[in-house]
């Protein structure tokens, strides 16, 4: 045998370099479905299962093409689940002149890969991933002689050089880069009305066979399947990207951070997943979003502040990633030491947007970015929580969750132990803008405008504390100036009274103790 392609679980796209030059009649693909690859992390069902469900769809496809496909299934007696284990074994098979993979996207797979490959005496060739519209030399060219990294100044110039919402003289189209300012929007009280339901897909035969699967291997991981609904082909993630320009993406940009209780999907496109898995290429998806906004069909502040999650964040993160790794997985510039609550992988807390935003990830595998961010991702800040924990929280539950994408929007933007290299400032709030955000404040029974007592909002105390615990690192912030200023309006009795209770919280698995009523618990 020739060439034998590896096909990783994200690399769903025939498109992919590694099938350049590919021969049918020299060449085979080789896939493996390994635990080892959903234990390293505890992943959820379905996040398991969308990865899974999507693979096996994508062999049928090669194989309907006439391509043959050496898969190792995760039932199969002789599974080593690893995919060390099973490369090796292929290997030892097929006895292939050469070994062909696009690159991976988490740098423990990337080592892995070589190392084995390096045990078989195969060589093995790593080509660019053009999924991408930045690839990681670019990247390191963008980042080279620069003090400081900034999203913003990346995003302007990849607008620039893929000629997306920009004049003839290269000039964004509006006369600004960024309409992050007009959307900002909160729904009015009486909520958000009848939202438009995203298309949603019954599992067929296949992905049947997955979810019983899953929940018979996976049995005692969290999250459920009763509700799996994800695209997990090319032709369902075109139909969801159509679905979400026809009918969400006018109103995504005014209300993308807006925020309500068992609303998980608003006017978001329940597209990264698939964009991840590689099911979908971002070219499309922002050449439609561009499309729809110059026919006049939708705003332009809600098509820029689209394209700007996904030709600006998504591009720039994983340039972050490549050029950092492996030292930055390791960054707690911040010290945190705490656990990472239990209340995260069972949602069950009296704290409403905490319940709803776990609920909806163990139910779905997902939450929109506000709800990672300015939610979970919010309280295991000010917490403390210890920066490797909730990172490999934030991989195992989301269906998008890749390493490249999850670790620098978590560990750096979500959890500043970076220090400033994902973002220019901590972004820490009180209970107070949960509430200006969404309808979660009012059917809690913490108070977002107290810092202390029983009924305080813990996001409220844990601002003040953090505060407090960070005041000489955060006062050298000049973003972060105003706030530390606050903290010479707090009396002794103040401070002392804001150390008890965070104390409380922290003594009671970093939740406050539970009220004697009945709580907002998960079922």
């Amino acid at each position: 045998m020739r060439h034998l392609v590896l096909v990783l679980g994200d690399q769903l796209n025939a498109d992919a370099s590694a099938f350049d030059g590919f021969d049918v009649k020299q060449d085979t693909v080789w896939m493996a479905e390994v635990a080892g690859e959903s234990e390293h992390v505890h992943s959820t069902k379905p996040r398991i299962a969308i990865f899974l469900a999507s693979m096996r769809h994508f062999r049928d496809a090669l194989r309907a093409r006439g391509i043959t496909v050496h898969y190792m299934a995760l039932d199969d007696a002789v599974n080593s689940q690893t995919l060390a284990g099973e490369l090796a074994r292929a290997v030892k098979k097929l006895k292939p002149a050469k070994c062909i993979v696009t690159e991976p996207g988490e740098h423990r797979v990337w080592r892995d890969l070589e190392e084995a490959a390096a045990k078989t005496g195969v060589p093995l060739e790593m080509r660019v991933d053009r999924h991408f519209l930045c690839t990681i030399n670019e990247f390191r060219q963008h980042a080279l002689g620069r003090k400081q990294l900034r999203m913003e100044f990346f995003y302007r110039e990849v607008r620039r050089r893929h000629c997306v919402l920009v004049d003839d003289a290269g000039e964004p189209e509006g006369g600004q880069w960024n309409f992050d300012h007009d959307n900002r929007g909160s729904f009015p009280k009486a909520g958000p009305g009848k939202l438009p339901a995203p298309v949603v897909f019954e599992p067929d035969t296949l992905t049947r066979e997955v979810l019983r699967l899953v929940n018979a291997r996976f049995a005692k991981h969290y999250g459920e399947l009763e509700s799996f609904d994800w695209p997990v082909t090319p032709a369902q993630a075109r139909r969801t990207l159509d679905d979400f320009i026809e009918h969400r993406l006018a109103d995504f940009g005014k209300y993308q951070d807006a925020m309500w209780t068992n609303e998980p999907w608003l006017y978001h496109s329940r597209l990264s997943a698939a964009m991840n898995l590689k099911l979908l290429d971002p070219r499309d998806v922002i050449g439609a979003a561009e499309k729809a906004c110059r026919a006049g069909k939708v705003p332009l502040a809600s098509a820029e502040g689209f394209i700007r999650q996904i030709l600006g964040w998504r591009e720039y993160v994983r340039g972050v990633y490549w050029l950092k790794m492996p030292a930055y997985a390791e960054l707690n510039v911040l010290k945190a030491d705490e656990p990472l609550p239990e209340f995260y992988w069972t949602g069950k807390t009296e704290m409403a947007c905490l319940n709803d935003a776990i609920g909806q990830t163990l139910r779905h595998g997902y939450a929109h970015h506000i709800q990672r961010l300015m939610v979970t991702g919010l309280y295991s800040l000010l917490l403390g929580v210890r920066p490797a924990e909730i990172c490999g929280w934030y991989l195992g539950v989301y269906v998008d969750a890749v390493e490249w994408v999850e670790l620098p929007n978590t560990l750096g933007m979500s959890q500043y132990a970076d220090g400033g290299v994902m973002a220019s400032k901590p972004y820490v709030a009180t209970g107070k803008y949960i509430d200006r955000m969404s309808n979660y404040c009012a059917g809690c029974r913490f108070d977002p405008e107290k810092r202390t007592g029983d009924d305080a909002c813990p996001f409220t105390t844990l601002y003040w504390d953090f505060l407090l615990r960070h005041e000489k690192l955060l006062a050298a912030n000049q973003r972060m100036a105003l706030q530390v200023k606050n903290i010479v309006r707090l009396k002794p009795d103040d401070i002392a009274a804001i150390r008890k209770r965070t104390a409380e919280i922290r003594k009671h698995g970093g939740a406050p103790k539970p009220s004697e009523t009945p709580d907002l618990f998960v079922t």
